[in-house]
């Protein structure tokens, strides 16, 4: 039995970027004939697609689709949330970790829609520090907690592959609002996501 993959994509979408994708390559001296690159144009259309699903989800959607009301009044933290996105100034990848917390104050929401609201932002173009502002206020808006906490820790491929090369270096970005703001709060909140508890 042949392997058929069953992935659906906007089909004009899929053909425009292919014929944009196959000029690139030819620009770059490429021969999009050769069997290496026959596909390529097409796959990096559909690649392209699912790298931005972001664009079509909705962040408040997604925390209202499991909001609850609970009297639970504590910190929640959602820790090393793996994100993957692009850079729009050179389209290249960054990739890191999301570390997220909240207090809740009347409700909570369901703990995989906090990872699913880091897809929304990180599957798009984006800049790290735009990216960990959208979240804050995504979740900030939503379940109007009594304070969000959002750190954002991440590799460039901007600066290691191209201009400085520096392989080694992390980006780390934070946003803090409401009782994360107080030096006590936002302290324990990084103790505990530099914690080894598990």
């Amino acid at each position: 039995m042949a392997y058929t993959r069953k992935d659906s994509y906007d089909e004009d979408v899929t053909a425009k970027l292919m014929e944009h994708y196959r000029s690139s390559i030819q620009l770059l001296g490429e021969d999009t004939n050769r069997e290496g690159l026959q596909k390529t144009p097409e796959r990096i259309a559909k690649a392209m697609q699912y790298i931005t699903q972001g664009y079509n989800m909705d962040a408040k959607a997604i925390l209202n689709s499991a909001k609850f009301h609970e009297s639970y009044s504590e910190m929640v933290i959602v820790k090393d949330i793996e994100l993957y996105s692009v850079c729009e100034h050179h389209m290249l990848p960054f990739f890191g970790k999301a570390h997220i917390a909240y207090i809740p104050n009347g409700w909570i929401t369901g703990l995989s829609k906090i990872a699913r609201v880091v897809d929304c932002f990180a599957r798009r173009l984006q800049v790290q520090e735009r990216m960990t502002h959208q979240i804050l206020d995504a979740i900030q808006e939503t379940l109007n907690p009594q304070g969000v906490a959002v750190v954002i820790e991440a590799k460039h491929l901007c600066m290691m592959m191209r201009g400085v090369s520096k392989q080694n270096s992390v980006t780390t970005t934070s946003a803090f609002s409401g009782q994360f703001e107080a030096n006590e709060t936002r302290s324990e909140f990084l103790k505990l996501i530099t914690a080894d508890l598990y």
